[in-house]
């Protein structure tokens, strides 16, 4: 018998933000959480990170708005905070004093630059926490700038992800003490401990090189990617090991003296330039198809580029992160839309604190507000 989903008894209030906050938000309400984010008045939703939620909007400046806010949090399990340093403390969410009013609150405060940095109080975007972290500085190719891969490494898997972590560990914790905590995450330290193998690597042969010169960054011609017949259709080839480059080499129809003539081993890197002509030209004699259909099934390390709308067409389903067999989580489809603050509010309002609209909140001009007890 399939249990509930692990985190089936949180709730978590996320304040609205781009990117980082909200995909923790997703992992949260992905597991079985129930998140409820908080967007300002009139502010248009972009955020696609939405499966799962419920919304509404809050006006932080008005009291009967915030009051709705200070409810939330005294029976809230986590709340996830997307604002730079000092935002929380000048809206009067000091997360320590709430923790006075709710000793359980987990508050994950995540930024993009190290709190303390010398970046500290500067605005960012993924490719500045990507470029003091170290990793950008790893990324592309020889002689080339640094190649950013979109927004995933800082925001998503060094945000996001390490963020959701955060609230794992404090989750444990919080089951010994009775106690939440401040947990702080922000996207350098997340990305640079991602980048925790190549920096030890750096001191060893396998990665002392410069960008694009080692066997893992672009430099070795049998760990790379190649287009076929087809243009803008590509295969990747991770063919490392002996009997793997064997493998690759019999798919190929190549012999070694085809790849590294006057006896050069194949790890020497004086072989390399030529193995990678020889690579690009037998990959170009066919399609991608053709090429599949070669390496399907076999140990040679290759394997299609396959791109987001070949997947959506092929109907892979988004899968959750990990697969839980007692008590699985759900995968996270977008409708399309994004989510609208009220969507899921009345239900989530009168789960959480057993209020119900018009006798304890109201909604005026899309803003929700604690509804005073009449006087009698």
């Amino acid at each position: 018998m399939t249990a509930s989903p692990p985190l089936s008894s949180l709730k978590v209030v996320e304040l609205g933000g781009l990117a980082p906050g909200p995909f923790c938000g997703l992992l949260l309400s992905s597991y079985g959480a129930s998140v409820l984010r908080i967007d300002r008045p009139g502010a248009p939703s972009s955020d696609l990170l939405t499966q799962n939620k419920s919304c509404i909007s809050l006006d932080l400046k008005s009291p009967s708005s915030l009051a709705v806010l200070h409810s939330l949090l005294s029976t809230a399990d986590v709340l996830i905070d997307p604002f730079r340093p000092g935002v929380l403390e000048k809206l009067g969410l000091d997360p320590k004093k709430l923790m006075q009013q709710n000793e359980k609150l987990i508050t994950v405060r995540l930024t993009g630059f190290r709190r303390d940095g010398k970046y500290k109080d500067m605005a960012g975007h993924d490719i500045n926490y990507l470029a003091v972290s170290g990793i950008l500085s790893l990324l592309g190719k020889r002689g080339e700038p640094p190649l950013h891969p979109g927004n995933i490494l800082a925001d998503f898997a060094g945000g996001g992800m390490v963020a959701f972590v955060g609230v794992l560990l404090a989750l444990l914790h919080r089951g010994l003490s009775g106690k939440g905590q401040v947990v702080e995450a922000n996207m350098v330290d997340g990305v640079s401990y991602l980048g925790t193998f190549p920096r030890m690597l750096t001191k060893m042969p396998m990665w002392s090189a410069p960008k694009g010169e080692n066997q893992l960054d672009g430099g070795a011609p049998y760990y790379g990617c190649y287009e076929c017949k087809d243009p803008g259709k590509y295969m990747s080839v991770g063919a490392l090991e002996p009997q793997f480059f064997a493998a690759f080499l019999k798919g190929m129809s190549l012999s070694v003296e085809d790849i590294c003539p006057n006896g050069i081993d194949r790890l020497d890197k004086r072989s390399w330039p030529y193995q990678r002509e020889v690579y690009t030209r037998r990959f170009k004699e066919k399609t991608r198809k053709e090429w599949e259909t070669i390496f399907d099934g076999t140990d040679a390390c290759v394997a299609p580029v396959l791109e987001l709308g070949e997947m959506e067409s092929a109907q892979y389903e988004l899968r959750p992160a990990v697969g839980l067999t007692a008590s699985p989580g759900q995968g996270s489809v977008y409708s399309g839309q994004p989510m609208q603050p009220g969507q899921g509010a009345d239900e989530t309002l009168k789960k959480w604190l057993g209020w119900s609209k018009g006798k304890s909140y109201q909604v005026k001009n899309g803003v929700w507000a604690k509804q005073e007890a009449s006087k009698l």
